[in-house]
């Protein structure tokens, strides 16, 4: 049977495995659509932190370059060797943070505890420059904090991997619910404004998912790489010692590289970040819409219609996913 005469092709909506997964991807979104609003959201406000950090902390330490930098490895070894000076250091960690602008001293944590300490190193000569100098507002901070690892430390960061493992099964459950059959499928790729504003957030929720799946799926993979990025290199290791010729370690290093900066989009200019914070907002978009669609498919009804009656048009075939309601002309 050629593919455009399967049910797949013709009548996706009528298959049980599309119905499935429509229900993974209905729950999912209901459960964890709130968590879901909060990363997108605060992300979106922190790609501009660095720009914040420069206009608001006239005082950030600046150093000139003196021969190669130093490593993060190297850093690490350097700073616990003025560990020794502090009190609790043997159980304090070290995490390098990195510069706040381009071309600043690097920002050094020893963590203990509920507790942190915050250091100024020169990235060239491993110098100690003192500590760090807070003058970050500290709703910035929280909302770092908030992105990053849900102002919860470890526990927080490893919830986040979770849920960019969820994010994932959203983004393929939703791949494989967008397509409508071959009738159809040009017209969930385009935008229609004289609808029903139910047909509307139904195409508009298509659309974005469409359009903008390959970063969603980006930001899902990387956020379960810097929650679990030792899982990452043990996939890589796996490949180079088993998979195929071109995964060698340095590629697997480039590729995890660019995958991290796509991520925050602080690398490539300011019309990137401003991209970047705008197309950041889209899950935030997908789960109003998802929540819209919901409330008009299951909730109105459950509550006997209540709200908007149905402007009079045509009726449309639907199927899971679509909008059951008559669409106007």
């Amino acid at each position: 049977m050629k593919f455009s005469d399967s049910r797949l092709a013709r009548k996706p909506q009528a298959l049980w495995v599309r119905r499935a997964l429509f229900q993974a991807h209905l729950w999912t979104g209901i459960g964890f659509g709130l968590y879901i609003f909060v990363i997108s959201l605060s992300g979106s406000a922190i790609v501009f932190r660095h720009e914040m950090d420069r206009a608001l902390c006239p005082q950030i330490i600046m150093v000139k370059p003196s021969g190669p930098r130093l490593s993060d490895a190297q850093l690490v070894v350097v700073a616990r060797q003025a560990l020794r000076r502090f009190p609790r250091a043997s159980t304090m960690r070290v995490e390098i943070r990195g510069p706040r602008v381009p071309g600043a001293a690097v920002e050094v944590w020893y963590l203990f505890g509920r507790g942190r300490l915050e250091q100024l190193f020169d990235p060239y000569t491993g110098q100690d420059l003192g500590d760090a100098v807070a003058c970050e507002p500290a709703f910035v901070s929280r909302l770092a904090d908030l992105h990053g690892n849900l102002l919860g430390g470890n526990t927080g960061l490893a919830i986040n991997g979770v849920g960019g493992a969820l994010l994932v099964l959203m983004c393929l459950t939703g791949a494989v619910i967008w397509w409508p059959g071959t009738a159809r499928w040009k017209r969930s790729m385009t935008l229609r404004w004289n609808v029903h504003w139910r047909r509307f957030t139904w195409d508009l929720h298509s659309v974005l998912g469409f359009w903008l799946f390959a970063l969603t799926l980006m930001w899902a993979v990387s956020a379960i790489y810097l929650a679990f990025p030792n899982s990452f290199y043990d996939v890589g290791d796996f490949l180079v010692t088993h998979g195929a010729g071109w995964a060698t370690p340095h590629r697997l290093d480039v590729l995890i590289d660019w995958l991290v900066r796509l991520h925050f989009g602080r690398t490539f200019g300011l019309w990137a970040k401003v991209l970047w914070s705008i197309v950041g907002l889209v899950p935030c978009a997908l789960i109003v819409t998802g929540a819209l669609m919901w409330w008009n498919r299951v909730l109105r009804k459950a509550m006997g219609h209540f709200g908007e009656g149905i402007e009079p048009g045509r009726s449309t075939p639907c199927g899971p996913g679509e909008p059951s309601a008559t669409v106007a002309r």
